[in-house]
């Protein structure tokens, strides 16, 4: 006989109110433009460590491309050298659209290593480089956290971190109606 959980109303209730936090929450703009800022530095030292990626990106230097969820909004530009610098322009060469409608379903679906689902507008050959951009560059935070601390307690960190992720990805899968939600995007 199975038993149910004492806590298994919050588990119903913590996405709820997971979501109604994110739609009230604004932070203040300077916080949202350091955030920016931090995030395509992080996004051109991911491709810095990949030679190729920047070369497919200096192919494509002065595209627009607008990357859109919510009332979130980025605007990056290729430049010769094949990095990302933020733009600030009126329409697009390509625009990428987050169609997941809460942070929880964003979070769940890159928990389970899905992509999320996304409306792309614009320059076929443009998403065409920026979805190779996805499928093949990574982070290698192993390689950067050895740099720190040395390379036994950098793997030792990352292996643990790996646990960590399969056992999330594990959880999420075992959540119930996970099959639903896989099954109906397909």
């Amino acid at each position: 006989m199975a038993t149910q959980s004492p806590f298994s109303w919050a588990t119903q209730a913590l996405p709820d109110v997971v979501n109604r936090l994110a739609a009230n929450f604004q932070p203040p703009a300077w916080v949202v433009d350091e955030g920016v800022n931090r995030l395509v530095l992080f996004l051109n030292h991911v491709l810095m460590s990949e030679p190729e990626a920047m070369a497919r990106l200096a192919r494509q230097k002065g595209q627009r491309i607008e990357l859109v969820w919510e009332r979130m909004q980025l605007q990056l530009t290729p430049t010769p050298a094949g990095l990302l610098e933020r733009g600030c322009f009126e329409g697009f060469d390509l625009r990428l659209t987050v169609t997941e409608e809460t942070p929880v379903s964003l979070a769940s679906a890159l928990a389970r290593g899905d992509k999320p689902k996304v409306r792309v507008e614009g320059d076929v050959q443009l998403a065409a480089e920026v979805n190779w951009l996805i499928d093949h560059v990574r982070w290698d935070a192993e390689e950067d956290l050895a740099r720190l601390i040395g390379d036994a307690p950098a793997h030792t960190l990352a292996q643990s971190a790996r646990q960590a992720m399969a056992a999330l990805r594990s959880f999420v899968a075992q959540r119930p109606g996970a099959g639903l939600r896989a099954g109906s995007a397909a």
